[in-house]
C-alpha cells in the first residue's frame, strides 16, 4: 500500500527520491537526473542535486548536502527515511544510517 502524507508529522520520515522523469540536458554539462529529500508529511522539497545520469544517486557530498538542507528548516532529522526499492542502494542509506535514521525500502510514495 502506498504511504500518504496524513501518516506522518512533520519531519517524522523523509523521502529520497528522483525527481524529473526524463533526464535534464545541458550543453555544457552533459545529462543529469535530479534527486530530491522530501518530507513526508508536508510534501516540502528539503533539498535537491543534479546528478549525472551515468551515476545512480548521488556523491557521499551532495548526500551530506541535502540532509543538512533538510536539518536546516526545523533543525531536527527524522526517525525515517524511505527510498524507492532498488533506488539509493549505498550512499543515501548509509549517510542516513550514519545520521541515526532508519531506512525502509518503498514500493511507491504519493503527494
Amino acid at each position: 500500500s502506498a504511504l500518504h502524507p496524513n501518516q506522518f508529522q512533520v519531519d517524522e520520515a523523509w523521502i529520497a527520491f528522483q525527481l524529473n522523469k526524463a533526464p535534464v540536458h545541458t550543453e555544457q554539462d552533459g545529462s543529469f537526473n535530479c534527486f530530491a529529500l522530501m518530507d513526508a508529511a508536508s510534501c516540502f522539497i528539503l533539498g535537491a542535486e543534479l546528478v549525472p545520469v551515468n551515476e545512480l544517486e548521488p556523491t557521499q557530498l551532495q548526500a551530506k548536502r541535502m540532509f543538512k538542507a533538510g536539518w536546516a528548516h526545523h533543525k531536527q532529522l527524522p526517525v525515517t527515511l524511505f527510498v524507492p526499492k532498488g533506488q539509493f542502494k549505498k550512499i543515501m542509506p548509509g549517510e542516513a544510517k550514519r545520521q541515526g535514521i532508519s531506512v525502509v525500502p518503498v514500493l511507491r510514495v504519493s503527494c
